[in-house]
């Protein structure tokens, strides 16, 4: 696996172009692909590889703030509060926390010019194969190379369908000089996005297996669907809770191998490559995928500068991302996952000698991570649980070598469950939300159980602003379904989708917590940059901004 692994990222990281919405050609990638590429066979595999490499920046992207950042940030469960060494930025990660973001701020920017520049790659290949342009002659191979392409693409409007609604909707390569798109509406845009779904992934492999891992095969597929149709109410208006069980039971019931592990950190370990429960990955690897918008810096964003002996780093981590202690205080004392997720306490280096903090209030003291942070505006460099989800490997880079799970099977599970709980079908629900509990309750298995009425009660979140200027208390009982936010909360802490289960849930734009308090339920959606509304008159700016 880890040979499949250093193939697909050295080819990668040689065509690491990005273009944005409007700069649609870029001849010298066509020059590369059609006169010193001769797909043979398994050939095919590569080119298409060169389609997914913006999934790295698009999800992880250290230089700004990506989907991971916007969708973490943004939410009620990590936060980015200016640290004694920096992590200012011109205000950009507290507008974020306090949602007063603008069309101007690197959020907006980062995800719209990284999904289409996905997208451009997959129009790119797709022409090329389609012109002729390049020597493909195997009609099968060109048959299911396009399905995955199509379905690739699909991928990055999901996220732009997510985070902007009404965008353009861009399935040309050749188009002719001074093109400017038309803009379509959210429902277009998902409309668009089940359509090359559904239509190309009976093409697509069933296989799942090292020839399919990090690439859309029909269970990653099934997945993207079930993922849309479990927003479907927030994107359209009208709910397909039948139609996310579906796509869910396809995966169930596939034969495919797919399961949860025994244990929940199997899935995050640096060679996670070979996790029974990952249905699809963005694959990384910190020898091939050094640079700073393609590497995973997790453990650099996280830690503090100590922490370095602690894992004896290359490099000295940066301090920043940590929990909000409110949302830290949800779980149950006895849940594995508040141990295995959340990096707190004394901190030692790797032969257990006592760390001292280096700066602001802990230099020279003994640094100790607690779970108490003064607000978004200020901080020092104990205060905050840090993220300890992912394994960080001794001697690691600045990079990590630990793929991205974007889909896993307890998300399969849990997207099952929550179409069931809000079909009326709580007791169903609870069976499976069970299930994924067992094993972080293994010490205690009567806590693993969870009936259908207690997830219909509200949420554990003692809701309300807690910082140092001011406490108010809102509490999370009158969230409708409120405990299922968070088990989705327990289960997928620090995986880069925490705004999204919000949104659904209705509390994205209508609860405080730590320095947040609401701002807007237009805040639901990103404003579309403003440079490209510059570019292009075809575009309107979302409401409210």
């Amino acid at each position: 696996m880890k040979r499949y692994k250093s193939i697909l990222s050295s080819f990668l990281i040689a065509t690491m172009a990005f273009s944005s919405c409007t700069e649609l050609e870029d001849e010298n990638y066509s020059q590369i692909i059609t006169s010193q590429f001769d797909p043979q066979g398994d050939d095919l595999g590569a080119l298409v590889g060169a389609a997914y490499v913006s999934w790295r920046p698009l999800m992880i992207g250290r230089s700004n703030n990506s989907i991971y950042r916007t969708n973490e940030i943004s939410s009620d469960e990590l936060v980015i509060p200016a640290r004694p060494n920096g992590w200012v930025d011109g205000g950009m990660y507290r507008r974020v926390h306090e949602h007063r973001w603008t069309a101007d701020d690197a959020n907006s920017s980062e995800i719209w010019n990284r999904a289409y520049a996905g997208i451009t790659a997959c129009n790119r290949i797709i022409f090329q194969i389609e012109s002729g342009s390049l020597p493909i002659t195997d009609a099968k191979a060109i048959e299911t190379t396009l399905a995955e392409l199509k379905v690739l693409r699909a991928s990055y409007y999901y996220a732009l369908c997510d985070f902007f609604g009404n965008v353009p909707i861009i399935t040309r390569f050749d188009v002719p000089d001074g093109f400017l798109p038309e803009q379509s509406s959210r429902q277009e845009v998902f409309n668009f996005i089940v359509k090359e779904i559904t239509d190309n992934l009976p093409l697509l492999s069933d296989q799942n297996d090292l020839s399919t891992y990090g690439k859309f095969n029909q269970w990653a597929a099934h997945g993207l669907l079930a993922k849309l149709y479990l927003n479907a109410e927030v994107y359209t208006g009208t709910p397909a809770w039948d139609k996310c069980i579906e796509h869910a039971n396809a995966i169930i019931n596939s034969g495919a191998g797919f399961m949860l592990e025994p244990v929940q950190a199997n899935v995050f370990r640096t060679n996670n490559e070979g996790s029974k429960e990952i249905v699809f990955a963005i694959p990384f690897d910190e020898k091939y995928t050094p640079d700073w918008e393609n590497a995973w810096t997790l453990h650099m964003e996280t830690l503090q500068p100590a922490n370095q002996a602690t894992y004896n780093f290359q490099g000295s981590p940066w301090g920043g991302i940590c929990a909000v202690p409110q949302f830290v205080d949800t779980f149950d004392p006895d849940d594995q996952r508040l141990k295995s997720t959340w990096i707190q306490g004394q901190q030692f280096t790797s032969t257990g000698a006592i760390l001292n903090g280096t700066m602001g209030a802990y230099a020279g003291r003994p640094l100790i991570y607690i779970n108490e942070l003064p607000g978004v505006d200020l901080s020092e460099e104990g205060h905050g649980f840090r993220i300890g989800k992912y394994e960080f490997a001794q001697g690691a880079l600045v990079g990590l070598s630990n793929d991205f799970p974007m889909i896993r099977y307890a998300d399969v599970l849990m997207m099952k469950a929550e179409s069931l709980l809000r079909s009326g079908q709580a007791d169903a629900a609870a069976e499976l939300v069970t299930q994924v509990r067992q094993r972080s309750f293994a010490a205690n298995p009567t806590k693993a159980t969870v009936t259908g009425a207690q997830l219909q009660q509200g949420s554990t979140y003692d809701y309300g602003l807690r910082n140092h200027q001011r406490s108010t208390t809102e509490g999370g009982a009158n969230v409708q379904y409120g405990r299922f936010l968070d088990e989705l909360g327990w289960e997928f802490a620090a995986e880069g989708r925490r705004r999204q289960d919000m949104i659904r849930f209705g509390v994205f734009t209508t609860k405080s917590w730590l320095s947040h308090v609401p701002n807007g339920d237009y805040r639901k959606l990103l404003p579309i940059p403003r440079v490209q509304l510059e570019r292009n008159p075809n575009l309107s700016q979302n409401p409210g901004y």
